[in-house]
């Protein structure tokens, strides 16, 4: 799944760490989000969207990759 959680986090100042301490994950879980190997859990998604006060939508595309 595309997403633009790098562009999100880095606007943010925020590093991968200070990030995954945000929502109760390893740093290594967000790099891998980050580079489209790792599809989030549902509730993971939902902590992001809330840590950056959006929709889930507005980090994760919705439509498959191709």
């Amino acid at each position: 799944m595309k997403n633009n959680l790098r562009e999100r986090r880095e606007q943010a100042g925020e590093s991968q760490g200070d990030l995954a301490v945000a929502v109760d994950v390893s740093r290594q879980s967000i790099n891998a989000i980050e580079r489209g190997r790792y599809d989030p859990s549902l509730e993971l998604a939902f902590k992001l969207a809330r840590h950056y006060d959006c929709a889930i939508e507005a980090i994760f595309d919705p439509e498959l990759a191709d």
